[in-house]
């Protein structure tokens, strides 16, 4: 078993080691390590290692000048100087909540940025401000529109996090695919099948092959085929895509960089980098923030009395999971699985950074 802190200074010292400052090492390695405590093992220290292969293959630059290139008092556009989604994410999300302070509402799109780990982690930086967070992101291509076998967005999540007074917040954090690559990640480490409706071969037939992608095939927008609404996770995976990139001037659809070091990004690039794109809503910018928040408390607790299907379980409230994940991982630690130990293991003897 494995405890946060263990694995939070295993990070940090990892990311000093290839250049980032104090103050960046340790946003990355927090955010990084959040995934893992929340319980979406697929984007934590799972793929710490993923991030310095980047570094070395010079796709990430370890002390950016992370810098707002367009603004107005609302709304603006950071350039992320190709430096760790890691650590431009949070940069990025605390100017829309400045903004949100000022003006109510602040509104950031992102440039020229890496793959930023979990979206909930930013969106959840507006709750103790009493402010509505929204984060987004796109991501490398590797889901085919309804009806096509070409891969041409990203598993593009999205994350709203809502305040709420003495009830927990409600936490939204999900991808617009029937299910995120790090799930086939796990699967695949696992040596086990895909459920139906996850992806599809290289001819657009299901499949339950959980390596599908690596072969040529695709993962399926939310809803799996047409017959289950797979056109709406395409739109929504559109509107993230749109949101994050071609607001900002990343790169989108097909153009966006791979997360992994040995493909090379399109050589005829539209874009600088990879695209977020975040928001901040002062809560009493529409009605007075206790009020509001009682209101959250009645809501989610009249969900949460929702009558059931038999022998299924209490409809839960989005981000109870991750929050009961959090409290138990924090206090008793977690385990790794064996590939990804082996995999920090060799990061660390090739640093000198004992795990």
């Amino acid at each position: 078993m494995y405890k946060y802190q263990q694995l939070y200074d295993f990070s940090r010292n990892i990311f000093l080691k290839i250049g980032c400052s104090e103050a960046h090492a340790s946003a990355a390695a927090e955010v990084l390590v959040s995934a893992d405590l929340r319980g979406v093992d697929s984007h934590g220290v799972a793929r710490l290692s993923g991030y310095v292969r980047l570094w070395e293959a010079k796709r990430i630059n370890a002390q950016p000048n992370i810098r707002v290139v367009h603004e107005t008092p609302s709304t603006a556009v950071v350039d992320g100087d190709g430096g760790l989604g890691l650590v431009v994410g949070p940069i990025a999300m605390q100017i829309a909540i400045e903004k949100a302070k000022n003006v109510g509402t602040g509104w950031v799109s992102v440039k020229n940025s890496n793959h930023y780990g979990i979206a909930g982690k930013h969106a959840m930086m507006a709750l103790e401000h009493d402010m509505i967070g929204i984060s987004m992101t796109n991501a490398s291509p590797l889901v085919a529109p309804t009806f096509s076998t070409e891969r041409l967005l990203g598993t593009n999540p999205i994350a709203v996090a809502i305040p709420a007074k003495n009830q927990p917040a409600f936490v939204a954090d999900f991808a617009t695919t029937t299910a995120a690559n790090g799930k086939l990640e796990i699967l695949q480490r696992k040596q086990q099948e895909a459920p139906l409706g996850w992806v599809q071969d290289k001819e657009g037939n299901p499949t339950t092959n959980a390596n599908a992608a690596k072969e040529g095939g695709s993962l399926l927008p939310l809803g799996g085929d047409r017959e289950h609404a797979s056109h709406k996770g395409y739109a929504l995976g559109a509107i993230v895509d749109i949101f994050s990139a071609v607001l900002s001037g990343a790169n989108y659809g097909p153009w966006v960089p791979p997360f992994v070091a040995f493909l090379q990004p399109p050589s005829d690039p539209v874009g600088e980098g990879i695209g977020h794109f975040f928001g901040a809503m002062r809560v009493d910018a529409f009605r007075p923030a206790e009020e509001f928040k009682t209101h959250m408390d009645n809501w989610i607790g009249r969900f949460r009395e929702a009558k059931t299907i038999p022998n299924q379980e209490k409809v839960l409230i989005p981000g109870d999971i991750e929050r009961e994940m959090e409290a138990e991982r924090l206090k008793n630690g977690w385990g790794l699985h064996e590939a990804v130990i082996k995999d920090l293991e060799a990061l660390g003897e090739k640093w000198g950074v004992r795990l």
